[in-house]
């Protein structure tokens, strides 16, 4: 089919063609000005690493695609990398997550431990009966094991034949009036295991007496009984055990992790289900040398006063260590997120941001767990929530904060802690002075020196020439104190 255009129609297809030429040109321009601010963009752009956005923890050097998902890699840029520090929560969402932040403050550390334990007779106050000469039991006094007895009472009368005549030559010596001959025969009744209330008797009664009656030296709890009437008896033979009551032994089970907070005279309290509200005080008596295989536990034995023997072998107790308080810096326990490798918390940033932070912990007490390193005094932590948060900084590749590289982070922060025992020379209002033993670890000899001292209250109740045992730190402005506890005196 054959148009014939008009002059009109021609100058309107014209006019039409420039316009789509001009538009695509347009067009056109605008994409290559698109793409050339792009590429300047992506040039000026640092790319850190490439990763797959499904397994962020998990980086490349180089593009392509991944080896875990039909996907290609995904660049990191550094500027993006700077601008995420941590993760951000809207703030309208942290009240529904239930985050609480909490700021590691500097306080006072109390070094209580608290371990069960049991009652059990004090194996020192046991007092041995035994026969001093062969005989006869003539009577016994119906006593049984387990019976609490007082001091002094009768255990059983043993006849004696041997002390008859020895006794009958002796009053007829006395009768003689040789004061020399009556010593030495009084003598041989003393040596021949007589008791001295039994030669007392028979010199004020004038006749032998070959029933003695044996008695228990001390009171207490018949622990074995060794005699039943009409039976023989040899010198030296054990009759009864008796097992004082005026102390018992608090035997604890203290994790062995723990067993170096605890020493020999260190004070401790002990509650029992049978008295209920009621503490017992004592104090450590010895920390036994043999460790429990099967619940690696040692024994710490405590000696308890059993005033009116209320305290009975067998009982049940919670024990709580007490000793000397020091300064520490601080946070919830419950803000520890431990993963078996290592312990985190998780920073509050500013602008609603938060990161994982790696930390070096050290003592528990109430609630509260030192921070030797990791954190600074100030900083913020999440105390409640902070699971949710750190799974989703897993998710997102956030790398945790490692301890040297916290914000104003010290040498002094991250350096080790020595310990030495010694004597207090001097104490200042910033310094204090020892006369302490070697400290290998830093190849120092015993020697005299001052630490500097950043907090008074460790000093408070000591002064010089207490014996203590100390921890310090190293820092560029010299050692420093940093706890303090009396030695115990062995």
């Amino acid at each position: 089919m054959n148009i014939e255009l008009t002059s009109h129609g021609r100058l309107g297809v014209a006019v039409a063609i420039a316009l789509v030429a001009g538009a695509t040109g347009y067009g056109i321009a605008l994409l290559s000005s698109a793409e050339q601010t792009t590429e300047a963009s992506g040039e000026a752009r640092k790319i850190l690493y490439w990763y797959d956005p499904m397994v962020p923890s998990q980086h490349f050097d180089k593009p392509g695609k991944s080896p875990f998902m039909d996907m290609q890699l995904v660049p990191k840029y550094a500027d993006e990398a700077a601008a995420e520090a941590g993760i951000r929560i809207n703030p309208a969402r942290t009240q529904n997550l239930g985050l609480r932040a909490v700021e590691v403050r500097r306080g006072t550390l109390g070094s209580s431990l608290t371990a069960t334990g049991t009652i059990d007779f004090n194996e020192r106050d046991v007092a041995i009966v035994q026969a001093r000469a062969s005989g006869f039991v003539q009577r016994v006094y119906g006593r049984a094991p387990g019976d609490v007895i007082g001091a002094g009472a009768p255990l059983a009368d043993l006849l004696v034949p041997e002390w008859a005549g020895a006794q009958a030559e002796y009053l007829a010596v006395r009768r003689t009036g040789d004061a020399a001959l009556a010593r030495a025969a009084r003598q041989r009744l003393a040596l021949l295991g007589m008791p001295p209330g039994t030669i007392a008797a028979v010199e004020r009664g004038g006749r032998p007496r070959n029933i003695v009656t044996v008695s228990a030296p001390t009171g207490g709890v018949i622990k074995t009984l060794g005699v039943r009437a009409g039976m023989n008896v040899a010198a030296g033979q054990t009759l009864a055990e008796v097992n004082g009551l005026g102390t018992v032994w608090l035997n604890a089970a203290v994790p062995e992790a723990m067993a170096g907070q605890l020493r020999p005279g260190q004070s401790a309290s002990a509650t029992l289900a049978a008295f209920p509200g009621e503490r017992f005080s004592g104090r450590v008596a010895a920390i036994l040398p043999a460790v429990q295989a099967d619940s690696r536990t040692l024994t710490v034995r405590i000696e308890l006063p059993n005033r009116g023997g209320r305290l009975r072998p067998g009982m049940f107790s919670t024990v709580s260590f007490g000793g000397g308080s020091r300064s520490a810096l601080l946070v919830p326990s419950e803000a520890l997120i431990r993963t078996g490798k290592r312990t985190l918390v998780m920073l509050a940033l500013a602008g609603g941001r938060y990161q994982p932070a790696e930390v070096q912990t050290g003592a528990e007490a109430g609630g509260q767990t030192e921070i030797l390193a990791g954190l600074s005094e100030g900083e913020k932590v999440v105390a409640s929530g902070q699971f949710l948060i750190d799974s989703e900084a897993s998710l997102s590749g956030v790398e945790a904060r490692p301890i040297a590289g916290r914000a104003g982070a010290s040498p002094s922060a991250r350096a080790a802690f020595y310990e030495a025992t010694g004597r207090i020379e001097t104490i200042g209002a910033t310094t204090i002075t020892f006369s302490h033993t070697p400290v290998p670890a830093l190849g120092w000899p015993a020697m005299t020196m001052t630490f500097r001292l950043t907090d008074p209250r460790l000093t408070r109740g000591f002064k010089v020439g207490d014996r203590v045992h100390f921890s310090f730190d190293q820092r560029p402005e010299g050692p420093t104190l940093r706890a303090m506890t009396r030695e115990a005196r062995q």
